[in-house]
């Protein structure tokens, strides 16, 4: 939980050196712009959930930590970071099965206002974040009571 409040930290730091430079640019953000904190709750959800789950298998197996890496540098090319879900066209479909990918789309549209937000996509991003915090958190509980016996 830790790793995740210094990252919302670094990502409230990071928005408000791009709030600078839009102000510098003389570029005015949307109404949008309103949905950051709600986007950035949910984020903060997923980071979390996916942190108890990988916290609690790492305890009990013990590879997970060397798979670790590998699942993150995954996730960066399955996510729409730097590139638009628009340039998978006819496939975009699938980015819906990624909790971070109507998430970063919704981070987009709210920043830069060129398209409407897409309210299933998002919708289903929160619905896959609660339910990955949840199940993290209910599993993490589960296995608390045995690590001492593991470790």
């Amino acid at each position: 939980m830790g790793a995740a409040t210094a990252g919302l930290v670094d990502f409230v730091i990071a928005m408000t050196v791009l709030g600078g430079l839009m102000a510098y640019y003389g570029f005015v953000p949307s109404v949008g712009l309103l949905l950051f904190p709600v986007l950035a709750l949910f984020t903060y959800l997923l980071a979390i959930g996916i942190g108890l789950w990988l916290s609690a298998l790492n305890v009990k197996y013990r590879d997970i930590k060397y798979a670790i890496p590998f699942l993150i540098q995954l996730g960066l090319f399955c996510t729409p970071v730097i590139y638009p879900t628009t340039l998978l066209k006819k496939y975009a479909w699938i980015m819906a099965f990624n909790p971070m990918g109507g998430l970063i789309e919704a981070y987009r549209a709210c920043t830069l206002g060129h398209k409407p937000i897409d309210w299933p996509s998002l919708g289903l991003s929160c619905a896959v974040a609660i339910a990955v915090f949840l199940g993290g958190l209910f599993y993490f509980r589960r296995m608390e009571s045995s690590f001492a016996d593991i470790i």
